[in-house]
């Protein structure tokens, strides 16, 4: 069985995009990055990408007449490539209608809380604030709504008395790390559907 095709989307550093490639090195976990896009120039996270040989592309907003004109390019972009998953691996651009039903039920995204607690960019922040004593991260298969789509897994990270934001983050950045690429894997090897907002693994 040939493993499944991931295309990776990014926008920073790359490093749940690094564990994929690590992880897609071992011919049992099911998967292999075929290429990474990006939402700008310049970052480790393509680097990492041509390090390991795989193909880049970068798609700016503000090279597009329009979001909608950017979102239709990207769609057409990843589609070349012919992914049986697509995984945002901290990509901080919403995907619109055409990207989602282009790939339904096939885009996958991660959000450093327990969904549908605290969405939105300041998660961390957020579940610190608001005096939670367990936070986490979620995977979930994207929709139109902002952190809002089917649940595929989570994971559990508890707030310490002396947690700022940044210690916080960081540990649930390493969890949200783990996760992902056990996840990940199991999609590839197994498949999903989604039941109403239930994801069931297997075929």
């Amino acid at each position: 069985m040939n493993p499944a095709r991931l295309v990776v989307l990014v926008s920073g550093a790359g490093t749940n995009l690094q564990a994929l490639i690590d992880a897609s090195a071992e011919a049992s976990y099911g998967a292999k990055v075929v290429a990474v896009g990006a939402d700008r120039d310049g970052i480790e996270g393509l680097a990492r990408a041509e390090r390991a040989g795989i193909p880049t592309f970068v798609r700016r907003v503000g090279d597009f007449t329009s979001r909608e004109h950017w979102d239709l390019t990207l769609t057409d972009t990843v589609a070349a490539f012919e992914p049986d998953l697509v995984v945002l691996a901290g990509f901080m651009k919403l995907v619109g209608s055409p990207f989602l039903e282009k790939f339904a039920g096939k885009v996958v995204n991660t959000h450093p809380a327990l969904c549908p607690s605290f969405p939105g960019t300041t998660g961390p922040a957020d579940a610190l604030a608001y005096g939670v004593k367990v936070t986490g991260a979620t995977l979930f298969v994207v929709d139109e709504g902002v952190d809002t789509g089917p649940i595929v897994a989570q994971t559990v990270v508890p707030v310490h008395d002396d947690d700022d934001v940044e210690s916080l983050h960081d540990r649930i950045k390493l969890a949200e790390r783990t996760m992902l690429v056990e996840s990940v894997g199991r999609i590839a090897r197994e498949g999903i559907a989604v039941k109403e907002r239930r994801v069931i693994f297997g075929r």
